[in-house]
């Protein structure tokens, strides 16, 4: 069976998180945070985005990135970032996966980067642009993962012409 975990490394802006933790809860993915975070868990924009799928989320917060390293020594973990060379896409992820993404505004520290740079994913856009959305990332690719795997464990059904 597939599991996602998605990971933040630094989120600043706390609807982002939001959307984010509804993306994991449609789709069983956990969530990390690691700290600081720019905003309280309590956050009223935060829970807002999030609607009411807080119940539905497995969520973990750590310290810093030693932290997150510590407690999921075994992850393969896969890093995104505009500064990556290898499409998102170009990769057969394993079934047990973590996709970490940065800060929105710095992304993922260089020295991490650098250290994992066989492991550096990328989302293609047209040249002189900065960055996509940071819960547009994450969304476009945990369903990547998903999308490979046949979206194993997700409903099909549900749609409008689903009975006809």
């Amino acid at each position: 069976m597939t599991h996602i975990h998605i990971v933040l490394h630094e989120p600043e802006i706390p609807q982002n998180t939001g959307n984010i933790a509804r993306t994991c809860a449609a789709t069983g993915s956990s969530l990390h945070l690691i700290k600081p975070l720019g905003f309280s868990l309590n956050d009223k924009y935060m829970k807002r985005a999030g609607l009411d799928y807080w119940d539905k989320l497995d969520v973990h917060v750590y310290e810093n990135y030693e932290d997150f390293i510590s407690k999921n020594p075994n992850a393969e973990i896969y890093y995104l970032s505009k500064k990556a060379n290898k499409i998102y896409s170009e990769v057969a992820y394993p079934d047990e996966v973590y996709l970490m993404f940065g800060k929105e505004t710095k992304g993922i520290p260089e020295a991490i980067l650098k250290a994992n740079k066989e492991r550096c994913l990328r989302m293609p856009m047209l040249p002189g642009l900065r960055s996509l959305n940071l819960s547009n990332t994450v969304a476009i690719a945990t369903y990547e993962v998903l999308r490979q795997k046949n979206f194993e464990g997700l409903s099909s059904d549900g749609g409008l012409f689903s009975k006809d």
